[in-house]
C-alpha cells in the first residue's frame, strides 16, 4: 500500500485532470477512474456485452468499440438510464481501482481521480479528499470549447451531477480552478506540501 492516498474529485469540467497532471509532475501516482472505465468496456469484456444488451447496437461504432458520445446522449437525458449504465460499469471500475491501489509502490503518494468519489464510497480509501471547483459559466465554456459539446449537451452534463456544494462540504482541500493555470498551480503545490507534512508526521508517530 502507498504512503498516502489523495482522493481528487469535482464536477465535470472543473479541472480535475489539470490538477491531476500537476500532482503527477510533483511525484504522485495517478489512478484515473475515467481511464479505467474505458478499459473495462472494451469489446470482449462482460461490461461491454451488458451495455450493448441494455442500450442496443446504436452505441457501438463501426470499429466495434463503444460510441461514448452516443451513449452519453442517452444516459445524460435520463437519470434512470445513467444509473443503469453505472450499475454495469462501476463494480469493475471499483475492483480495478482497489487492485491498482494495493499494488502501488509502498513509498508512493497515490491520487485517485474519480468524479463520483463519494457516491462510490471510494473516499473511504483516502487520507484526504481534494475537490476542484469553478463557476458553472466556466464549466459550460470548457465543455463547449474543449470537448465540442453543444450548449444543450453542456447544460445536461452539468445539471445531472450532484451539487458542488455537497462535495465542497466534505472536502479537506478545495482547489479553485477559475483563475489562471499559475493560480491553480500555486494552490496545488501548497496543498501538496501540507499533505506531505501530514504523511511525514503520521509516519513518525508510528515509529
Amino acid at each position: 500500500m502507498p504512503l498516502g492516498v489523495i482522493g481528487l474529485t469535482g464536477n465535470i469540467a472543473t479541472g480535475k485532470s489539470t490538477v491531476a497532471a500537476m500532482l503527477q509532475e510533483l511525484g504522485a501516482t495517478v489512478i484515473n477512474a475515467d481511464q479505467i472505465a474505458r478499459e473495462v468496456v472494451v469489446p470482449g469484456t462482460p461490461a461491454f456485452a451488458a451495455i450493448v444488451q441494455r442500450f442496443g447496437p446504436s452505441v457501438v461504432q463501426p470499429d466495434g468499440f463503444l460510441d461514448r458520445r452516443a451513449l452519453g446522449r442517452i444516459v445524460f437525458a435520463d437519470q434512470s438510464r445513467l444509473r443503469e449504465l453505472e450499475s454495469i460499469v462501476h463494480p469493475p471500475v471499483r475492483a480495478m481501482i482497489r487492485e491498482r491501489l494495493a499494488s502501488a509502490p509502498h513509498n508512493s503518494i497515490v491520487v485517485l481521480e474519480v468524479i463520483r468519489l463519494f457516491e462510490s464510497g471510494l473516499d473511504a480509501l483516502c487520507d484526504a479528499v481534494w475537490v476542484t471547483h469553478c463557476s458553472e459559466e466556466q464549466q459550460r465554456a470548457r465543455l463547449i470549447r474543449e470537448r465540442g459539446f453543444s450548449a444543450d449537451e453542456a447544460e445536461q452534463r452539468i445539471r445531472i451531477q450532484s451539487s458542488p456544494s455537497e462535495k465542497i462540504a466534505r472536502a479537506d482541500v478545495v482547489i479553485d480552478t477559475g483563475g489562471s493555470l499559475e493560480e491553480t498551480r500555486r494552490q496545488v503545490e501548497h496543498a501538496w506540501r501540507s499533505f506531505l507534512q501530514k504523511v511525514a508526521a503520521k509516519r513518525s508517530g508510528l515509529h
